[in-house]
Formats: structure tokens, C-alpha cells, sequence
């Protein structure tokens, strides 16, 4: 497959972790492509986070100018209309600036849109067959596009599992002046101040191990149990949202479409019934575990292992298991 590009995002001069999984989605849909990398931004950052991308991708394409300094889509979807040839895949990560660039740029190009694909089953008859998640999780969709005219696709972060590729010394490609040539399209929006989310003291996103913990444990002050057990594996502490709607634990620690998505490589739900909406913040854990009293708890349905059992009780009984074993 020819014409095959990933935007990628990126922040004080490094791409944003989805670059990789970008990557690996565009090695699934074609092993042998030379998918190409588009950054967009100005001055220093916009060279080291290209620096760094081209040690992911063989092609690097750099946009650069003062306007783009702050990610502004309405800037950025004519410009990425003229440079995108026609028939062109572009793959692009399900954050908020892809909601928002990506069905304009579509449009423009005269594309197939999809949005918050989770999977590719394949490619028959110059028609991608894939898999994307819709009523918070409940239902799975399975669509077919026709990628005769090319197609735009944000993909769930976390649904596509970055590999350990070797490094590669990727050429990088200043289309800066060649796009800008017609000038820059006039704006009706402008960039005012960026406000940071509230960061918390730990990044559950980027945790290999997380203890995570619902309704089911009860009381406040039994949240030492959870904090024992993960102390105990290495982890870090997650929850539902119960538990932070009842303030127990701060929102960065919430998982969920209405949280943070988590890619772990382990994922201990304890005392969480698993509701869609829990479920869909959990698209990138390799190996969940549930431990809940209710046999039927829609939690069991997700879970690699599932442990019926009261979390009050079981979790000093693991968490001494889990020190005996070390």
C-alpha cells in the first residue's frame, strides 16, 4: 500500500506515545509500506520531536510556521489538504485535536472517515475491513471502507500494541515552504492560553501494573488495602468513578471514557462491577483481573481471571501471598 501517513502529535520537543502505535497500525495494514510521518509546529520543539520520529519512521514530513505553534485544526486542514496526495491513507490518534481536524480534513480530500477504530481485520477487494466501539463499548461495529479515494482514521490509543521495531534513520523532509507558498488560510479561531489538566501525583497511563478499585470496597479508610496490595506488586493505584465522585481519590486516577485510557500490562480491578464506561478507558490492558463478590458482574466478561470473592476479606490474603512470594 502506497500513500500511507500518521500525523503525529507532539509536546516540548518529543512525540506524543501514540507515534508508536501509529506506527504499528500502519505496519499491520502494510508490512512492506514506507508509511510516512507528518509533524506540524515551529521553531526547536518541532526539530527535536522530528529528530526523534524519524528514529520510528523511514519518511519524516516537517510543517513549520509561527501560526502553527499551538495546534490550531482549522490552520492545519487546508494545509494538510494540499500536501496529502489524493487516495492517501492517514492514520491519526483518537485525542481531542484528531476530533477535531479529522472530518474536515476527510471532507477535503475527498475521503472515507473513521473515527475511534480499535481494530483491522483485513484488506479484500480495496476495501479495509475494521472494528471500532460504539455506545461507550457496548457495541462493536464492524465497518467496511472503500479506500479507492483514501481514507482518514483516528485509532484508539492503546488499541494497537506499539512494537519494539529497530531504531531507523528516517529522512526528514521540510514541506514548509513548498505548502505555504498559497499563503496562509485565514483563521476565525485563535489560540488564547493552554490549561493544563490537573496532573496528580502519578501517571496511571503510563503504569505497567495497576490495582484498581471500585464501589465494592466500601469505606474510605479500607483503601489502605488497595494501597498494601499495590505497594506490594510494584503497581500503582487506579479507580472507578464512584470513588472519585465520593472524593476518595483524585480524578487523574480515574479510568474510564470519562478518565484516562490505561495500557497495562496488568490490570486488577477490585470491587468494580465494570460498567461500558469503565470498560472502555481499559481498551489497551493486556491482562485484566477481577476480583468481585458478584458472580455476574459485567467485570467477569472483560477479565483474563476472575476471582469471586469479597475484596475486604481477600485482598490482605493476596497481598500477604504477594510478599511471601517475593
Amino acid at each position: 500500500m502506497d500513500n500511507l501517513f500518521a500525523y503525529i502529535m507532539h509536546r516540548e520537543g518529543a512525540p506524543h506515545d501514540s507515534a508508536a502505535e501509529l506506527l504499528a497500525a500502519a505496519r499491520q495494514l502494510a508490512p512492506q509500506a514506507a508509511p510516512v510521518a507528518i509533524l506540524a509546529g515551529h521553531g526547536p520543539e518541532l526539530d527535536a520531536a522530528c529528530q526523534q520520529a524519524a528514529a520510528l519512521f523511514p519518511q519524516v514530513w516537517k510543517i513549520g510556521h509561527p501560526y502553527l505553534a499551538q495546534p490550531n485544526a482549522e490552520i492545519l486542514r487546508p494545509l494538510l489538504a494540499r500536501l496529502v496526495p489524493q487516495g492517501a491513507l492517514l492514520l491519526l490518534a483518537h485525542e481531542h485535536f484528531a476530533m477535531d481536524l479529522a472530518p474536515g480534513l476527510s471532507v477535503k480530500l475527498g475521503a472515507a472517515y473513521l473515527p475511534d477504530a480499535v481494530a483491522f481485520t483485513g484488506i479484500e477487494g480495496g476495501r479495509l475491513k475494521a472494528v471500532r466501539e460504539e455506545f461507550a463499548g457496548l457495541v462493536s461495529a464492524h465497518v467496511s471502507l472503500d479506500l479507492s479515494a483514501g481514507a482518514v482514521i483516528s485509532l484508539r490509543p492503546g488499541a494497537f500494541k506499539a512494537g519494539e521495531a529497530a531504531p531507523v534513520q528516517g529522512q526528514i523532509s521540510d514541506k514548509s515552504a513548498a505548502d505555504l507558498d498559497g499563503g496562509m488560510p485565514p483563521a476565525r479561531r485563535r489560540y488564547i492560553e493552554t490549561v493544563a489538566a490537573e496532573a496528580g501525583e502519578v501517571d496511571i497511563t503510563k503504569a505497567e501494573v495497576l490495582v484498581s478499585v471500585g464501589r465494592g470496597i466500601q469505606d474510605q479508610d479500607n483503601l489502605e488495602l488497595v494501597f498494601d496490595l499495590a505497594k506490594a506488586l510494584g503497581a500503582e493505584v487506579s479507580c472507578s468513578r464512584p470513588i472519585v465522585d465520593a472524593k476518595w481519590l483524585p480524578k487523574p486516577r480515574q479510568v474510564g471514557t470519562s478518565g484516562k485510557t490505561v495500557k497495562p500490562k496488568v490490570y486488577l480491578a477490585c470491587g468494580i462491577s465494570g460498567s461500558s464506561q469503565h470498560l472502555g478507558g481499559l481498551t489497551g490492558a493486556s491482562c485484566v483481573i477481577a476480583i468481585n463478590k458478584h458472580p455476574k458482574a459485567p467485570i467477569f466478561q472483560r477479565a483474563e481471571v476472575g476471582v469471586v470473592a469479597d475484596i475486604i476479606q481477600f485482598l490482605p490474603v493476596l497481598t500477604k501471598a504477594v510478599r511471601a512470594a517475593k
